[in-house]
């Protein structure tokens, strides 16, 4: 069935994009939270409200996007839990944030080292599914997945229920502008059968990410739990992620970075805008300059593919499949 990171947002416009069969819409919930944001704005991190007596748990956070949202946290007065792959990366950005900053390793690309880091949280207020890869070679998770998918998506998926009765807040997902480009295919998720295409894989990750979090809302919503599902995109920052193609295109992206991207730290804004205001359940927030590339954060819009309620479930109902990981909502 065939339908039409972090840090780099590729913008493009939704009008050049055919729409998606069977698009549905979020529900409309009956009481809806108010937004600080009704039109352009100029939030940033010194508009994060105190977060003093709160935890996080933000993925990724050892660079770039991460690392920025874990510093602006902390300096609000949150206790923030950097879980990542590369403990020693995480641990160098801890050492400058004091003792609210605890490190913990999680590979998203292995599900057994996602049931271990699940396994060593007792309580968070606030999920951060930030971290990501990007348009790397064909390569496959310790799961067999597409690293990729398997990595932005079901590590993400895999934690977010493992971690859900534990959750008193929200769940955050990072998503990106390339969700656009995205065209999932139930049939062939892990690029087992279909010829690999690096881009064309990442923006079914993408695309998946955001799915995810408006599915989740809506599984929250029916279950009448006042948890929160809330997906954000970063615009175009410049970051790490850009830089691990192992191919021509990271001089071309490193490029890119250095001429038209913004900084990490306001591609952070908009997970942080997500992850601590009071804001609409299963928004999504990104920049609010031209094209959502650059600028502080604001309601962005999303693909009609993005928003296919039949799709969402079934491949909610193929990631719990997939990862052995299957959600309750009793709280």
């Amino acid at each position: 069935m065939l339908l039409t990171e972090r840090s780099v947002s590729l913008g493009i416009p939704a009008a050049r994009l055919p729409a998606a069969p069977h698009a549905g819409s979020l529900p409309v919930t009956a009481a809806p939270y108010r937004t600080r944001l009704p039109g352009m704005s100029r939030w940033d991190a010194a508009n994060v409200p105190g977060q003093a007596g709160r935890t996080f748990v933000v993925t990724g956070a050892n660079g770039g996007l991460g690392a920025a949202t874990v510093r602006a946290l902390v300096a609000a007065g949150a206790a923030v839990i950097l879980a990542c792959r590369n403990v020693a990366k995480g641990e160098y950005v801890a050492a400058a944030l004091g003792e609210r900053a605890q490190v913990r390793r999680l590979d998203l690309a292995d599900l057994a080292s996602v049931r271990e880091f699940a396994d060593s949280v007792s309580q968070v207020d606030v999920l951060i599914n930030n971290a990501g890869v990007m348009a790397l070679p064909l390569r496959r998770t310790a799961d067999g997945f597409e690293m990729q998918f398997g990595t932005n998506h079901l590590g993400h998926f895999a934690l977010t229920g493992l971690l859900l009765d534990k959750i008193s807040d929200r769940v955050v997902t990072v998503s990106s502008g390339a969700h656009r480009m995205g065209e999932l295919d139930l049939d062939d998720l892990n690029w087992e059968r279909r010829k690999y295409r690096r881009w064309a894989a990442y923006g079914q990750a993408k695309l998946a990410n955001l799915m995810f979090a408006y599915e989740l809302q809506r599984r929250l919503t029916a279950a009448g739990s006042p948890k929160l599902s809330v997906a954000a995109h970063p615009g175009y920052a410049a970051t790490e992620l850009q830089s691990h193609t192992e191919s021509i295109q990271d001089m071309v992206m490193a490029l890119g970075n250095r001429l038209l991207a913004q900084s990490a730290e306001m591609g952070a804004l908009p997970s942080l805008f997500a992850a601590t205001e009071k804001v609409e359940p299963g928004a999504y927030y990104g920049p609010n300059g031209r094209m959502g590339l650059h600028g502080y954060p604001g309601r962005s819009g999303s693909s009609a593919a993005a928003k296919d309620e039949r799709v969402a479930r079934e491949l909610w109902e193929l990631s719990e499949k997939l990862t052995g990981v299957t959600y309750t909502f009793g709280g």
